[in-house]
């Protein structure tokens, strides 16, 4: 366990090792791929293939066979989740967390299209949309916005598309999009008639049960954490009363900020001097998405990098590098100094990189000269 001084402070390295234990990156996990998406809480899945590598760095012998037919399986599903924004998921984790996630998604959606949606009645919009989708035929998003256009007065078809399958209607997007190595088209179906039971409801005014769960479940997969990180995770208000109501569970640090971290008592707390290994990880990872203050894992300096769709390398357990591939070659761009040893172990990575994104094809690399 790592040394906490008199102060209850972490460090930022005893943060980052935390952090790399929890997220199954200091050391791949021998669990199956459905307990590793439930524990990672979800996994960003805007960009369908992303979540394969994700996994691949963090579960040993992963097998994206296995995750495909999870999808086909109907055990995991891709969903408009946290932050509005695709998440894979499991089944369980879809039908319990997206009542409480409702008001969110409607508050992101208006911010981006208030102008669009004034005067429009939210829920007579969303029960069009239920009553559109009822008979079960998968739709693409424009075909559900020209649909509701046809019969209503208002915003136009992309807005009306976008507002029903990604906010007002639980919906999923189905496979093949999704499945491994598939460029599949969005095709949309009502979460209940893809899972066979409707989404949990909201819990009673004054309770917070989901709440309380994310808690838990965000400082297993993330923590220590403060408030603003849970926040930034999932995008959820309201969540200090979940917070309150779990406290006395809970243990409490301060980081080099003075900020107050709440964690699991009995969570991986590495020593600050346990190695980490090189990994790479995906566009838009919540590794680095997930938290508020993403300095235990990524400098201020290239804080962006994610949000902007780059795939990153982790040295020393902190983004160097970038990576993408180009021509069957993984490509690696330093954003740091690299040591000849750094060289060679983010060079021996990214040739296990290459062959699994090629079935063994390919293991060429190029690392690029370190910046100046």
């Amino acid at each position: 366990m790592t040394t906490i001084d008199s102060g209850g402070r972490l460090s930022s390295r005893a943060l980052n090792r935390a952090a790399l234990a929890r997220q199954l990156l200091l050391d791949r996990a021998d669990m199956p791929v459905l307990d590793a998406v439930a524990h990672l809480g979800g996994l960003q899945a805007q960009e369908p293939q992303e979540p394969y590598i994700g996994l691949w760095s963090r579960v040993r012998a992963f097998d994206p066979a296995t995750l495909s037919r999870l999808l086909l399986d109907r055990r995991v599903v891709r969903t408009t989740l946290m932050r509005r924004t695709i998440h894979l998921v499991t089944a369980e984790d879809a039908l319990g967390w997206r009542a409480r996630h409702d008001a969110m998604l409607r508050q992101r959606m208006l911010g981006a299209y208030r102008r669009e949606l004034e005067g429009i009645d939210l829920d007579e919009l969303a029960a069009a949309g239920r009553e559109l989708t009822a008979d079960g035929r998968p739709r693409t998003q424009s075909e559900i916005g020209s649909a509701l256009a046809r019969r209503r007065p208002g915003p136009g078809p992309r807005v009306l598309g976008e507002a029903v399958a990604s906010v007002l209607v639980p919906m999923v997007q189905l496979p093949p999009r999704g499945l491994w190595r598939e460029s599949a088209g969005v095709r949309h179906l009502p979460l209940a008639t893809w899972l066979g039971r409707e989404p949990d409801p909201p819990a009673p005014e004054g309770t917070d049960p989901v709440g309380e769960r994310l808690v838990r479940r965000y400082l297993a997969a993330y923590g220590p954490a403060a408030s603003a990180d849970l926040r930034a995770w999932c995008g959820l208000a309201g969540l200090p009363a979940a917070v309150a109501a779990v406290r006395a569970e809970l243990v409490s640090f301060r980081d080099e900020r003075g900020r107050e971290l709440l964690d699991l008592p009995d969570a991986p707390r590495p020593d600050p001097d346990t190695p980490a290994p090189v990994r790479f990880l995906p566009a838009f990872d919540n590794a680095i998405l997930g938290y508020d203050d993403r300095s235990r894992i990524v400098d201020d300096a290239h804080r962006g990098l994610s949000v902007a769709g780059q795939r990153v390398v982790l040295v020393d357990g902190r983004v160097a590098a970038t990576w993408a591939v180009e021509a069957s070659t993984v490509v690696v761009n330093p954003l740091r100094r690299f040591t000849r040893a750094d060289r060679a172990a983010v060079a021996e990575e990214a040739g296990a990189v290459a062959g699994f994104l090629s079935d063994g094809q390919s293991r060429r690399v190029r690392v690029a000269a370190s910046p100046r």
